[in-house]
């Protein structure tokens, strides 16, 4: 004869059951998730322009489980992808077993999308990195406008990468329209779908880890990058090595500990990118693949140990 069908009362007494003879309460079985940990993605540009074939056994060395491929100036590892062909990028990414993340396009701008969406789509991607685009130095509600007419004007984009699957995140670049505190709240309030989302660069923020942790906050689930990169001295002067690094997390004076914290409040989920931009563009961090690594590690070590704290 069938079992009779659990009434609530009996199911969730059979439940209390299960629980008490593990010696678990439903509390503990919560206290028992995964705890919040960022995750890496490592961006190609670090290596300068170094091969392909000599960054992919970085990233899993670097703690990173995909690679943001970037174009000339800064790298050429998006031109190499075409050159080698797709095919054998894609090869060399099983080879080494780690995946394509992200592709950053700031050379195409926010318009210029919609073919690389499904270049990156085929290869297993899922976010363009690029700027916003309009005019500059603007404040209240001029800026304000001029956010919701390139909202506007980015909808059949935020459509088009909604039918490939992939998002656009607009990175807050300085000297430009999407750049300010208050630019990126309204981009995310004109822009509501999930398809456009912030790429949050702390460099081009006020040095100061409240503010950019309130933007964090602010932004919530529309943030789906995050630069660990401070200001430090600044990327556009040629500096001795010791001060360009001061770009690098736990060498500046930027604490992040606040800002990992509102991380870990809005449950960030998405990637972080352990980063910094050498003078000229173009070139490695520093001159060695494994010299690049080892530093991105010490940054990580840097976060990770961060996160403790909050």
């Amino acid at each position: 004869m069938s079992e009779k069908p659990l009434s609530r009362r009996r199911f969730c007494k059979r439940v209390g059951a299960v629980l008490s003879a593990a010696a678990l309460s439903p509390a503990t079985v919560l206290a028992k998730a995964e705890p919040f940990r960022l995750r890496y993605v490592t961006a190609s540009c670090l290596y300068g322009e170094l091969p392909l074939a000599e960054i992919f056994p970085e990233v899993r060395k670097a703690g990173s489980e995909a690679i943001d491929l970037w174009p000339r100036p800064h790298g050429n590892q998006r031109e190499q992808m075409d050159e080698i062909g797709h095919e054998k990028f894609a090869a060399l990414l099983r080879q080494h077993k780690t995946r394509l993340g992200i592709m950053t396009r700031y050379d195409l701008g926010p318009f210029k999308l919609q073919s690389e969406m499904w270049v990156l789509k085929t290869l297993g991607g899922r976010m363009l990195v690029t700027g916003g685009s309009g005019p500059k130095n603007l404040v209240g509600p001029d800026l304000k406008s001029a956010v919701k007419k390139f909202a506007e004007a980015m909808q059949p984009h935020i459509a088009a990468a909604e039918d490939a699957g992939v998002v656009i995140a607009i990175e807050n670049h300085g000297n430009n329209l999407i750049d300010s505190p208050d630019s990126l709240k309204w981009l995310v309030e004109f822009a509501t779908s999930k398809h456009l989302g912030v790429a949050l660069a702390p460099y081009h923020l006020p040095d100061n880890a409240e503010t950019v942790a309130g933007v964090i906050r602010a932004l919530g689930e529309r943030l789906v990058h995050f630069y660990g990169w401070q200001h430090g001295m600044g990327c556009t002067t040629k500096l001795p090595k010791e001060q360009e690094l001061l770009q690098m997390p736990g060498r500046g004076e930027l604490d992040f500990v606040p800002i990992l914290k509102a991380l870990k409040e809005i449950n960030y989920s998405g990637w972080t990118s352990i980063f910094m931009h050498p003078v000229p563009r173009g070139i490695p961090i520093l001159p060695t693949a494994s010299e690049v690594t080892a530093e991105v590690n010490r940054a990580r070590n840097y976060l990770d140990g961060c996160l403790q704290k909050v």
